[in-house]
């Protein structure tokens, strides 16, 4: 898989991701800056994707849904055979890691950032 293929796999699999929501956030998580990497791999014509994601908060509650959403969205991308998330908190999110549409998503719906 040509580098050229591989970052076109990635834009793919940014925009599924962008499916995926905090129930308590009105932002996508990878808007939100949850999304630490994607790593493609390929082996004997078999595409695995490892993705590191953190939470906004270690105690989340519903941390054991996004990573099993983050996991069906990914697959969702033809070219991705298998998908692997992990959970990290070094370095932990802040509002910083946010995109300028997920902070103007927030500043228009009265949240404090």
């Amino acid at each position: 898989m040509e580098s050229l293929n591989k970052d076109a796999i990635k834009e793919k699999i940014i925009e599924s991701l962008k499916n995926v929501y905090d129930p308590e956030i009105p932002v996508n998580i990878y808007d939100l800056g949850l999304i630490y990497s994607i790593e493609l791999e390929v082996k004997n014509n078999y595409t695995y994707c490892t993705i590191e994601m953190t939470l906004t908060s270690p105690s989340c509650p519903v941390s054991d849904s996004l990573v099993e959403q983050v996991s069906y969205y990914t697959k969702q991308v033809p070219e991705v055979d298998e998908a692997n998330v992990h959970l990290v908190f070094e370095p932990m999110w802040e509002p910083s890691k946010m995109s300028d549409e997920a902070r103007d998503i927030l500043s228009a719906s009265g949240a404090a950032i």
